[in-house]
This record gives structure tokens, sequence and C-alpha cells, in this order.
């Protein structure tokens, strides 16, 4: 009778647990992918408007909005390239912006006057960001590779008749911080290594510079206050997390101005100095805090209580803000905020009304040992239909870099997956960014070793959850992410069911040495870290390239490559393919003839995350 009554309990909860299961809507990829993407997100010098970059065309093209009436206006109608706003000419009016070639990176500064785009930062070989402007907001500043593909130069365009001139010519690989209010220093930093920069302040005028950083460490500049009186800065020295320090020019004093157990992620000072904002990388997603410099009071901002602030943005009366603000189950969002009146005004909507957010699922921070006993910090995406009576199939995710962090937030991709039944344990193993330096290094000349390791023990963390099938775990990842796919395949053939590799590193030794010209800056750095592919340490990264051990792959694979990726190039996958596919394993090969380190347009993305789903559920699920 006991054994009956069991058997009427297990049937009721299983039935409860199908009747949870058919209450989650699955989406299609169309349906998630009409979720839009914006960026950006600047005023008019009066703050009478906002203009931003949103994909809901299908790519990034520029959108303005009149914030007294709301009505918002398209400004380009690109078909082909994405247009990402940089914000208006504050003397004239006009937008700026930035867009590339087929995601070859080579971005250039595009003016829109007359209705026409004009190209600043022509050139063929051309990479060019803005910068800022001058104080009196007549000229506009650039950093571009124009002269030496390896450095980048800084230049100033005459707004009215767009002709430049260089103010500061770099020979030696700085990267360009920041630039002083009243337009007489510059901020430069040189990459020494992955755990060393130096920080420098450069006289425009004068033509010297003296040294800010005065130990060993890591240096991130930020930026000067309204009298160019002190400049902010983070480093991590004699700690294991970057704190914010002021630096001032006329004595060379430094001061502590904010410390905490996390990296300070960023931190600037709103135009006239009435607020500071400082967001700090809290467990892998952003903290932000904006404090009232008059009275050290930090603002509520209302309206934003189950969402993370990303960023935001002070118009120049600091009157108005521009908040950036999203959470995992939903894609971010684009508003402006009165601070007199705490009025909220939401900007894009970029859910598809078709989604029902309580189907998409939130982020858990969770944490396990490694073969070593070291913890690892991972991001915990878990479907609503799974549990103990409804076992799912499960990916380890692996992010980008080498040093960087899976983060809390949304991804397309992995809601798509996890919608579709599959858990994602996006894993930050050992070498990630955010835990401090000691973990961020200990992933040094190991790659591919003990970080691998670090995502083998994720599966196996996995496998202790009730809710998983055991035996039906991948891999997946983009970048670092591929290769780290691409190394657990053929150094571990064992351990993964399939793997899905993003545009990933298979030949580091081609990679190094191949790493485009303006990669100048941090080229000595990054070999210090990967080894030096033209020394001995060529060895080591033949060892550890999976390209040369393909035979060793048991398991289905999927590719997915961009045919103008700058960064890890189209004759990786290719030969990756081939290699595999010569050694017997089964193999599938995706290729965007007209994408780069990542897919932009809408219609890559659906075709490659569909692709990707497709071939989980033939060969995994």
């Amino acid at each position: 009778m006991k054994n009956f009554l069991k058997l009427i309990t297990l049937s009721l909860i299983t039935i409860s647990c199908n009747g949870l299961q058919n209450n989650i809507e699955q989406y299609s990829i169309e349906t998630l992918m009409s979720n839009n993407r914006s960026s950006g997100g600047y005023f008019s010098k009066d703050a009478s408007k906002l203009i931003y970059s949103s994909d809901k065309s299908g790519i990034f093209n520029i959108y303005e909005v009149d914030l007294k009436t709301n009505e918002e206006t398209q400004l380009t109608d690109s078909e082909e390239e994405s247009f990402f706003s940089r914000g208006y000419s504050p003397s004239t009016d006009e937008v700026i912006y930035s867009a590339d070639i087929g995601g070859n990176e080579n971005s250039h500064i595009y003016i829109i006057r007359d209705g026409k785009s004009i190209d600043l930062t022509p050139g063929k070989n051309t990479k060019a960001s803005f910068f800022g402007w001058t104080n009196d907001e007549l000229e506009m500043y650039v950093i571009s590779n124009y002269r030496d593909a390896r450095f980048f130069d800084l230049y100033k365009i005459d707004i009215e008749t767009l002709n430049s001139k260089m103010v500061f010519k770099n020979d030696r690989g700085y990267n360009l911080n920041s630039i002083s209010n009243n337009d007489n220093y510059l901020v430069l930093s040189l990459n020494i290594s992955r755990s060393e920069q130096k920080l420098f302040l450069y006289d425009v005028k004068s033509k010297q510079q003296v040294e800010i950083s005065n130990q060993v460490a890591n240096f991130s500049g930020q930026n000067f206050d309204k009298n160019d009186e002190n400049y902010f800065y983070t480093t991590n020295y004699d700690s294991e997390f970057y704190y914010l320090m002021s630096y001032n020019l006329k004595n060379g004093e430094r001061k502590i101005v904010f410390e905490t157990d996390w990296d300070v992620a960023f931190s600037y000072l709103s135009k006239n100095n009435l607020y500071r904002v400082i967001a700090v990388n809290e467990d892998a997603q952003n903290k932000l805090t904006i404090t009232n410099m008059s009275n050290q009071s930090n603002l509520n901002l209302i309206g934003f209580e189950n969402m993370n602030i990303n960023s935001v943005g002070f118009s120049d009366d600091e009157k108005i803000l521009r908040v950036s603000a999203g959470s995992p189950n939903s894609p971010g969002d684009i508003y402006t905020y009165e601070l007199s009146t705490n009025k909220l005004n939401k900007i894009t909507s970029n859910l598809n009304s078709k989604v029902n957010p309580n189907d998409l699922v939130n982020a858990e921070v969770v944490r396990y040992k490694s073969f070593d006993g070291l913890e690892i910090p991972a991001i915990l995406y878990k479907p609503h239909q799974a549990n103990k009576f409804n076992k799912v199939p499960a990916l380890v995710w692996v992010h980008g870099g080498p040093g960087g962090q899976s983060r809390v937030g949304y991804r397309a991709l992995i809601q798509y997956l996890v919608n579709h039944g599959y858990a994602i344990l996006a894993v930050n193993n050992r070498g990630s960014s955010g835990y401090g330096k000691t973990f961020y290094a200990l992933d040094d000349q190991n790659h591919g070793e003990d970080d691998l390791q670090d995502c083998v023990w994720g599966k196996k963390w996995l496998q202790d959850q009730d809710y998983i099938n055991p035996d039906k775990i991948g891999i997946i990842g983009g970048s670092y992410g591929g290769f780290m796919t691409m190394a657990a395949m053929t150094f571990e053939p064992e351990e993964f069911k399939v793997g899905v590799n993003i545009y990933g590193v298979t030949n580091w030794i081609r990679t190094l040495r191949s790493i485009p010209a303006y990669w100048e800056s941090t080229r000595k750095s990054l070999y210090k870290e990967m080894g030096d592919p033209y020394t001995e340490d060529s060895l080591r990264l033949y060892n550890i390239s999976p390209l040369f051990h393909a035979k060793n792959i048991k398991n289905p694979v999927l590719v997915l490559q961009g045919a103008n990726d700058p960064r890890v190039l189209q004759i990786e996958s290719d030969e990756m393919v081939q290699e595999a596919r010569n050694a017997g394993a089964y193999v599938e090969y995706v290729l965007f003839d007209d994408a780069g380190h990542g897919f932009i347009k809408k219609e890559q993305q659906i075709e490659g995350n569909e692709k990707i789903l497709t071939f989980l559920e033939n060969y995994l699920k």
C-alpha cells in the first residue's frame, strides 16, 4: 500500500512538473530576435533631443527622439553596415557616428551634414574613434592610425571646414586616455604587461610629460575635474582590486577617493562636477552609484528596482540623466530621468510584445571547486522546466578574452537555448577579470591547461545537480571561448558530448603572429601573457593549439565564423574544420561572408543561433 501511494504521489508530481513545462512558451529564434538592441544615448546641447542606435531595422541605424513630444525620427537607413551614434556637435547640432565595413573593425567617424554622411577619417585601412570636443566646442578630437597602422595619433577637426590637424604624434604605442577640459594636457598609458601599465601626463604645448604611475601595478585613466586641477585614475597597487585615486596636477599629490572589495570599473564627474558616477564590478555585474558632490548623498533613481543600471549620461545642464538598464530575462532599454521631479521616460521598447519575460530566466551566481580546490565563480541559467523528474541537457559556456568575464545580463542566444530546455553554466575560469589580480594572473602562460580543467570541473558540478542529465553536457564559446571549446574537444575528448566553436582561435602561433597592426600597443603584453610566437614559446603554443591535435576529436562539433574577422582569421576555422573532418570527426561549418568578430546583423544571428539549436537538438538532446 505504501509503495502504491508513493507511485500515485510521484505521478502527481510528474503531472505537475509537466504542467509547468507546458505553461512555458517556447519561442522561435525569429520571435526572440525581434527583440531589439540599442546603444548610446546622447543629449543635444540644449537637452531637447537625444540620439541612439538600434537594430530594429535589422541592422544598427541612428534614431533621434524629441524629448518634448517623444516623437522619434530615423536619421539613417543603412542596410549593409551598422551605424553607431557618438553624439551631437555642440556648436552645429549635427550628428556624429561611427561605422566599419563588413565587421572589419576599421571604424571611421562620420558627420551628417545637409542630409548626407561625410567621412571625416578616410583611408582604406584607417581605424579611428571619437575622442571629444575642444574647450570652445568648435573642434572635434579623433584618434586615428592613418599615418602609421600601428599607432594612434590625436587630431583636431574644425567642425566648420572639416579640416584636420595633428595634435599628438604617437610613435611609442601609447593608448590615449583623456584630454583636459582646457585642451592643455593629454593622459597617455603604456602597456608593459598584463599586470603593469604606466600612466603619463603630457603637456601639449611644451611636449613634456611626467609619470602619474609611481608603482608597478595596473593603472587605468578616468577623467579630469572641471577646472583641470585633478586627474582621476584607478589602480590595483597593493590591492587585489582596482580603486579610485586622484592626482593633483600642480603638486603631484595622490589621494584615495574610493575603495571597496571589488573592482572600480569606471568613474567620472558630470560636466560641472555636481555629480560623481562610480561603477563597481560586483560579482559579474555593475553596481552603479551617483553621488551628489555638494552633500555627498547618493541619488536613488526611482523605477529601476528590478533592473541593473549599466551606465548613465548627463545633459550639459546636469538636469536630465540618460539611463541604460536591463535584466537577464529582458534586453536593456534606454530611459531619460529628470533629477528634480524623478520623472522617468522610456525611450526604447526592446522587448518584443509577443515575448513574456516570465518565460525567460534570471541568472544565478554560483561557485564550485575546481580540480585543485580553487573556487570558480559562474553564472547559472536554469530552464523553468528543469527538475529532478525532468532532467535537462546542459552547456558549459566560456567567455571571450583571454581575460574576459561572463557577466549577469541579457544574451539572446543564452535565453534562446534555455527557453528550449538547455541549462547554461557560464564559467569564469581562472584568468577571468573581476575577481582580483591574483585570480586574473592564474592562467598566464597556462592557457588550455588549468583553465580548461576549470571548465571540465564546471561540467562535473552540473552533473551533480539533480535536474541535469549527466550524460548530455556540451561546451560552447566564442573567440577565446571558442578556443576553449576546441581545446576541450581535442584534449579532453571524452568529457563533452558536443562542442560549439564560435570564431575560436585554433592555431595560437598564427593568431599571435597575425594580430592587427593597431594592436601594437598591447602586442608585447599579449606575448608576455600567451607566449612569444617568434621564440621557443612557439613549442608550447603548438602544443595547446587544437588545430594540431584534431585527430583526438571524437564528438560532433559546430563551427561558426565571419569571413572579415581581423582577430581570428577565417583560415583558422577553415583549417580546423578540414583537419577534424580528415580525422573522421563530424563537423558542421557556418561561414558568414559579411561578418567580422561577432555577428551584428539580425539575419546573421537568426541563422547562426537557429543552426546552433538544431545542432544541439540532433547531437546533444
